[in-house]
């Protein structure tokens, strides 16, 4: 075992003192014990306290000794003036252990330690003198090493050099009341609460890292000593700024007669989360500084007593505030007004303490804050981070009266605030992190408040242009405030807030971007430097735009205020167009004339395409070849298919209307009791099935309407063809069963059932009114069938079509009514009649029928009879065959002349008929008013009612019509049919500039939504889906199309397609209103268009849909028009004198 660790009563050595009765906690001296072996030295006194020292008086040189420890309450001095103490291990004290050097009496003693490791714990090391530590590890625990180097200037500083680590922890504290350096190349670290380095002066340089952790403290100089004063004195009568604040020594040394009280110097990275106090602070050569939330660093109430702003103070007034970067409050008590100190210093380089308030002869006086300074110009600080605290405020004078019982006549003012002065390359302010250089209050009663100090950023290698980064991320609170007078002492004034000159483009203490929309060319940092730019450079929907490292020349950038706008003006694409062209003007006019030009061209390549067939009149043609005139260019299925009526009027016995429109709710059916002029031909039973038959085959399946009603909602032309496509579809069923597929059982005559001769089944060009003919078989042998024309009178005819534009009522002479006609009337004055009475019939308007029907009556009264009366034949108008619904048919009865002079005009009895007994909820008929006459005269018209199943229409039973107004009736005051105009080459012209017109404002009109948006587009064009696009389609089709029924028929979906795409405009219309409507709300007080400029957008976006609106509206006359003067090619055919009229 070694004999090192023996116990030295079992090997009979004592080294430590013996115990005292009288006096227990002062026992002896401890002894020594060298390890020979281990050359180390053990100094113990094994716990027992004790007052005296073990001395020592050399270490040796040659050999070193290893290690020495000092421990258990020993108390080792070391009393020579000069000594060097260095071992080649560690000195260690532990437990208690005390190490001294020098003696307390004669502080003036030199002394140098060197180790590989100096470790403490629970002990002290006291040097009287200046002390010269060099050691790789300081490492101290709830210890204390107290350097006093006693009030001789002579005693040089001391230096402690920790290479690797200096840690402090548990409240260890090294202090000198004298200056200090502590040096090293690794970590300095204050752990906790209650660690603490301080001396007179402090410097700390050459690591690479230094942490004062929360609750420890760097602290220079010190409160109480009598040097304080000394060290700031310095400065506070100095006007100008030490050159060693600004371009401070890179040696990082300890040297006296520097300014500095604290100087942390050579250090990479800095982290303060503890306390950092000191009246001078300077951050030298440093790469980052960080004070985190809790950490702070202080010059606060450590600057000038008295200085160059010290505030004033009478005998028996209150004490005017410091002054500094803002002129001291004045004091006021007893009716004096004491002034506060005057400012002083430079704001753009501010190097000066804070100057004290008050009266320095009556102990009442405060104190100025202290001077920061961060970096230097040379080697500013890369970054420095603040999420706590950096103050240099101004003492307040009521903690002055607290804390010294001073009497005085009124109270003190507060100090000015102090300096910080920042050399920098990024800041970084925290969330409630603070920067402040405050004046302090004043003191009770009329203590006037002290003036805010400065604060300066001097910011290093400002970066400009697309290189600039910004400097500062300012997120906390800077404050330069004056201090608040008590009672009626005035307030200090604010201090100075400033930065360094900023260069072009950059303005304000940090150095940032102007504001959008200004520019800076000039160097400086004032605000007042960034100029508005130029308004009349900034087009109207553009924004001026960030640019990184600011606008430097009075052309400032900017960018549209959306990507739908284009640069360089910010047009819309249609701007784009309109301004390309040369501005609004002369675009209006290339437009127009181009569409005059295309329109010229269109109507010419019409006139060659189709001009012999659309103008071409109808040619006379013989009774024989039998082709139909009753209305110029309509032609029946049946005329197509066949073509010789011949024989078929020679053995037709009757036709038999169809009831209903063909429509979806109105389908074609027949009545279930056989007519009388049929009774004969057919089997009653078997009749009523073949009407069962046929009523359900020409019955609408349910999905039909559906589609029909749901086209009508979106797109009305396509619902139209699809009735029409249905029509077609169900007419050619009907035919088809009739011809082949009904075996004719309700005919009487066996021939007929053979052959399938007996019936058949026509309809009207339209496909609205459709009927069955019956025929004789050949084998009846009934010498009175077929009956003559004059035994079928009263013949009914019914009128095709619906009144509607689409439908205009129509009489269609097929040619079996044109050859049953021709037994009494002339094919050709028959011809006339129809086309004569379809002139009239085709401005007839369901819903109108009162005043529309009038002309038709009086032209059947003075034109048709005028010259059918001659051939024996009276016509009247008529309605027939009404249904549940109030649906009626309207069409004529053939009369003969003799039959009608036997009866009664209505005209003559009119004047016993009120007009309240001739109007009802539905049709009035004859039936319905005559037996009230009371009179057997008028049986006989009765019994023709009876027979036509109607009622004759003249100017009196006219009133009783009810007029059938569906939801589409609105449409017939734009689309109707008209009279022709003539002047058919220029109407097709005006046609062709409108379509061409509508096809480029349509294009312009959604070019200007989708500058909106695409949302805009899309509603527009969809709202109703392709009626924007189809009208220029349907117009060219119906422009170019071969044959004049073709042609009118085409005119009339084109008509429909521009009515329906109103619905689109009107939709835009809306749309605009909405979106401008709140565009001008948000945008309001924002520079509108030069007066002069054309905008789409704004107060002028309503022209396009407008005038497409117009257009559209102008079109619809016009096709009208054209539609006319296709089917009534004939003038005559209106002419007034009826001679006239049948001599055509």
């Amino acid at each position: 075992m070694n004999p090192a660790y023996l116990d030295p009563y079992v090997n009979g050595g004592v080294r430590r003192g013996g115990e005292s009765n009288g006096c227990p906690s002062n026992s002896g001296a401890a002894g020594t014990r060298f390890d020979i072996i281990r050359q180390s030295l053990f100094i113990s006194n094994d716990n027992m306290s004790t007052q005296t020292d073990t001395l020592l008086l050399d270490f040796p040189t040659h050999p070193l000794w290893t290690n020495v420890f000092v421990e258990s309450h020993a108390k080792v001095v070391v009393p020579l003036r000069w000594s060097r103490v260095q071992v080649w291990g560690q000195i260690s004290l532990m437990y208690g252990g005390t190490l001294s050097f020098g003696l307390v009496n004669y502080p003036f003693s030199e002394f140098e330690l060197i180790a590989e490791e100096l470790l403490m714990s629970d002990s002290m090391v006291k040097v009287y003198g200046a002390l010269r530590l060099s050691v790789k590890v300081l490492l101290m625990w709830n210890s204390k090493l107290q350097i006093d180097g006693g009030q001789d200037p002579v005693v040089g500083s001391s230096l402690l050099e920790g290479s690797n680590l200096v840690a402090l922890r548990e409240g260890s504290v090294i202090s000198s009341n004298s200056n200090l350096g502590v040096h090293g190349q690794g970590l300095l670290k204050l752990y906790g609460l209650g660690d603490i380095i301080k001396a007179q002066r402090l410097f700390l340089s050459l690591f690479y890292n230094i942490h004062i952790g929360t609750g420890s403290t760097l602290q220079a100089p010190l409160k109480d000593s009598s040097k304080m004063e000394l060290i700031t004195n310095l400065l506070c009568e100095s006007p100008t700024c030490p050159e060693e604040l600004i371009h401070p020594s890179e040696d990082c040394n300890v040297n006296a007669t520097l300014s500095f009280t604290v100087q942390i110097c050579r250090v990479e990275d800095i982290v303060v989360d503890g306390l950092v106090k000191g009246s001078v602070i300077h951050f030298h050569l440093a790469r980052t500084v960080t004070i985190n939330p809790g950490g702070l660093v202080t010059s606060s109430e450590l600057g000038c007593r008295r200085g160059m702003g010290k505030g004033l103070i009478s005998s028996n007034g209150a004490g005017g505030g410091g002054g500094h970067g803002g002129k001291g409050g004045p004091g006021f008590f007893n009716g004096h007004l004491t002034e506060g100190g005057e400012e002083y210093g430079n704001a753009d380089l501010p190097c000066e303490l804070g100057s004290g308030g008050g009266n320095s002869t009556s102990g009442g006086t405060t104190t100025g804050g202290g001077l920061i300074v961060m970096g230097s110009m040379e080697h500013p600080l890369s970054r420095l981070e603040i999420f706590g605290s950096m103050r240099a405020d101004g003492e307040s004078s009521k903690s002055i009266m607290e804390s010294q019982n001073v009497d005085v006549m009124g109270g003190s003012g507060g100090g000015s605030g102090g300096s910080l002065l920042f050399f920098l390359q990024t800041l970084t302010l925290g969330n409630n992190s603070l920067l402040s250089s405050s004046g302090g209050h004043g003191g009770q009663p009329g203590g006037g408040g002290g003036g805010g100090g400065r604060v300066h950023f001097d910011w290093f290698n400002i970066a400009t242009g697309d290189e600039y980064v910004p400097m500062a991320a300012v997120n906390g609170t800077i404050l330069t405030r004056g201090g608040t007078g008590i009672d009626d002492g005035h307030d200090g004034k604010d201090g100075t807030l400033t930065g360094k000159e900023c260069p072009k483009g950059l303005f304000g203490v940090f150095c940032e971007e102007c504001p959008i929309g200004t520019y800076k060319d000039v160097n400086g940092s004032s605000e007042a430097l960034c100029i508005p730019c130029p308004p009349e450079e900034l087009p109207h929907r553009a924004a001026y735009t960030f640019v990184r490292g600011g606008v430097t020349k009075p052309s400032c950038p900017y960018e549209c205020i959306s990507d739908k706008y284009h640069m360089p003006h910010c047009y819309t694409p249609l701007e784009d167009l309109i301004y390309a062209l040369g501005g609004p003007w002369l675009f209006g006019l290339l437009l127009s004339g181009l569409l005059v030009l295309l329109a010229l061209v269109l109507s010419v390549a019409r006139m060659k395409f189709v001009g012999t067939d659309e103008f071409s009149g109808p040619t006379p043609t013989p009774h024989e070849s039998q082709i139909d005139h009753s209305f110029p260019f309509l032609e029946s299925l049946n005329e197509v298919l066949e073509t010789n009526r011949t024989e078929e009027s020679q053995s037709h016995v009757h036709r038999l209307y169809f009831m209903g429109s063909n429509t979806f709710n109105q389908p074609w059916h027949l009545p279930h009791s056989p007519p009388d002029e049929i009774t004969e031909l057919v089997y009653a039973d078997a009749f009523i099935k073949f009407v069962d038959e046929i009523n359900s085959l020409a019955a609408y399946q349910w999905w039909e309407g559906s589609v029909y009603s749901i086209l009508s909602l979106f797109a009305y032309p396509f619902a139209w063809s699809w009735q029409q496509w249905c029509r077609k579809k169900k007419f050619q069923q009907l035919r088809e069963f009739v011809r082949s597929e009904y075996d004719h059982a309700c005919l009487r005559s066996c021939r007929s059932r053979a052959l399938y001769e007996g019936l058949k089944v026509a309809a009207t060009p339209d496909l609205m009114v459709a009927y069955v003919d019956f025929f004789l078989g050949g084998d009846e042998k009934r010498p009175d069938l077929p009956p003559r024309l004059q035994q079928r009178f009263p013949m009914c005819i019914i009128f095709g079509g619906a009144g509607s534009y689409m439908a205009p009522y129509t009489l269609h002479s097929d040619n079996l009514l044109t050859s049953l006609m021709g037994q009494v009337v002339p094919a050709t004055i028959w011809y006339r009649l129809v086309a004569g009475l379809n002139a009239q019939l085709r401005t007839v308007r369901q819903g109108r029928l009162h005043s529309t029907l009038m002309p038709v009556i009086t032209w059947l009264g003075t034109h048709a009879n005028y010259g059918l009366s001659l051939q024996g034949v009276q016509v009247d108008l008529a309605w027939f065959q009404p249904t549940a619904s109030g649906y009626y048919q309207l069409g004529l009865v053939v009369n003969s002349v003799d039959e009608v002079a036997h009866t009664t005009p209505v005209s003559e009895f009119s004047n016993t008929i009120s007009i309240e007994q001739l109007r009802t909820n539905d049709v009035c008929s004859y039936r319905q008013y005559v037996p009230c006459l009371g009179n057997s005269q008028y049986t006989h018209l009765s019994s023709t009612d009876r027979r036509i199943n109607g009622a004759i229409i003249n100017s009196f039973t006219l009133r009783c019509l009810k007029n059938q107004k569906d939801v589409l009736f609105p449409l017939s005051f734009v689309l109707r049919n008209t009279r022709p105009v003539g002047h058919q080459d220029l109407v097709g012209l005006i046609i062709s500039i409108l379509l061409l017109g509508d096809f480029s404002l349509m294009l312009l009109t959604l070019l200007q939504f989708y500058s909106i948006s695409l949302g805009a587009f899309l509603v527009v064009l969809l709202i109703l889906p392709l009626a924007l696009l189809s009208p220029l389609p349907a117009g060219i089709n119906a422009l170019f199309s071969h044959g004049p029924r073709r042609s009118a028929g085409l005119a009339r979906v084109y008509a429909l397609w521009n009515v329906t795409s109103v619905v689109n405009v009107v939709v835009a219309l809306i749309y605009g209103s909405v979106h401008y409507k709140i565009q001008s709300t948000s945008d309001e007080g924002a520079q509108n268009f030069h007066a002069l400029n054309f905008s789409t957008e704004e107060s002028g976006w309503w022209l396009f849909p407008t005038t497409l609106l117009l257009c559209k509206c102008v079109q619809a006359p016009m096709v009208d028009w054209h539609i006319a003067n296709l089917e009534i090619q004939d003038r005559t055919l209106y002419s007034k004198d009826p001679a006239k009229f049948w001599e055509s």
